[in-house]
């Protein structure tokens, strides 16, 4: 029936992250002790502080349509917490919050990309960034990385890669998949090639900045002649355990905040209205409220970096945030283990599925098909286990 339905749709590929996900569930249901690590969720509950403001917001009766781009008062505890945080100075007409930073990153693609627009994409990057821009009319540009260079994209990269259809770069920091942040040394140094090309816009994804080990966190926009073009974007899914409310909201210049909210008002319209009301709550909170469950996720990652050092033939870097790793697997292609022959990541992805009965995301699906990720966004018993049986899995 394929022929009957858009080319557009057609075109699209499935997010390889709930692809997995979903089949992980699937052997689970069968009866099969099925470790996942493949989605990235934290592993917490949204603290009790938000979950009693969204209460508050029901007995309020919050339960009208809200406005198309987010409560006021909302818009500006968004705008306190870009001045707190990242030290960047919006106005609330700047700020439109959207059911989930998926739809922040959709709405952007929507309304910056004519048919051909390049956009660069600092390979690995999250998986729907490729399909976002493609399905946008744009045309992604991937810039590869290495576990090498810590997964960072160079200045001299990022010129070489600038043609005159360039239209944005995107990236993410704490990046999703690698866990790699850039310092502001780094994006200083991005920002000096971009200062030559004023119709380059950059859209700067830090859902993650508060999972953040480095002890230091910098917004690009914050870099001086940065803010003007770029679109900050963010959400309370990752730091506050909050992935099923759905709120994610950007930072913009007026214009771009403006042109997101017409689309937004012709598709979704606002945001669910009590998910809003909790969401002043946590943006307004002091980040130290987020300490113990960032103090997890170091101790998680230290653990899981320690016991994949120990597998022969994985490559691995130490992520400064997230909570991901990014093992660069490719001595494992080309080889046969247990009578599966590895052509590549996806192989692996599947082998470690089938044999050590643990769910992970090849590479390929993040623009860097020698590695796969994992998600640490569970117990540290859990993570002992899947390690343990990756690691008989790999050395058979």
């Amino acid at each position: 029936m394929n022929h009957i339905l858009s080319d557009r749709i057609n075109n699209l590929a499935t997010s390889q992250t709930l692809a997995m996900a979903a089949l992980a569930r699937e052997l689970k249901a069968q009866g099969k002790d099925i470790i996942s690590l493949s989605l990235g969720e934290p592993d917490f509950n949204t603290p009790d502080f938000i979950k009693e403001a969204a209460k508050k917001a029901i007995d309020e009766n919050y339960s009208t349509y809200s406005p198309v781009d987010g409560y006021q008062d909302l818009k500006e505890a968004i705008c306190r917490k870009f001045k707190r945080d990242n030290g960047l100075e919006y106005k609330p007409t700047q700020i439109v919050v959207s059911t989930g930073a998926k739809q922040s990153l959709y709405n952007i693609a929507q309304v910056m990309l004519n048919d051909g627009d390049e956009v660069i994409l600092p390979a690995p990057y999250w998986v729907s960034y490729f399909e976002i821009v493609k399905l946008s009319g744009g045309v992604p540009l991937e810039v590869p990385t290495s576990v090498e260079t810590d997964f960072k994209i160079t200045p001299e990269q990022l010129e070489a890669a600038i043609t005159p259809k360039t239209k944005m770069m995107w990236f993410s920091s704490p990046c999703n998949p690698s866990g790699s942040v850039y310092s502001r040394e780094e994006l200083t140094a991005l920002a000096k090639v971009l200062e030559k090309y004023p119709n380059i816009y950059v859209v700067a994804d830090e859902i993650y900045e508060h999972i953040n080990f480095s002890g230091t966190f910098c917004s690009i926009g914050s870099i001086p002649g940065m803010l003007e073009k770029t679109i900050t974007v963010n959400g309370v899914a990752k730091a506050f355990a909050m992935t099923g409310w759905r709120i994610g909201y950007i930072g913009a210049p007026e214009f771009i905040a403006k042109a997101c909210t017409k689309i937004q008002g012709q598709v979704t319209s606002g945001a669910n209205s009590i998910a809003q009301r909790a969401t002043i709550t946590a943006v307004d909170a002091d980040p130290s409220v987020l300490n113990e469950m960032v103090q997890a996720f170091h101790s998680r990652r230290d653990l899981v970096v320690g016991l994949l050092k120990e597998i022969p033939g994985v490559k691995i870097n130490v992520p400064e945030g997230a909570f991901y790793v990014f093992p660069d697997v490719s001595s494992f292609f080309g080889k046969t283990l247990r009578g599966t022959e590895i052509k590549d990541a996806n192989d692996l992805s599947m082998y470690l599925l089938a044999e050590a009965n643990v769910a992970t995301v090849t590479g390929d699906a993040f623009g860097n098909p020698n590695c796969i990720r994992f998600s640490y966004a569970t117990s540290n018993d859990i993570l002992k286990e899947a390690l343990r049986r990756i690691k008989e899995a790999l050395v058979a």
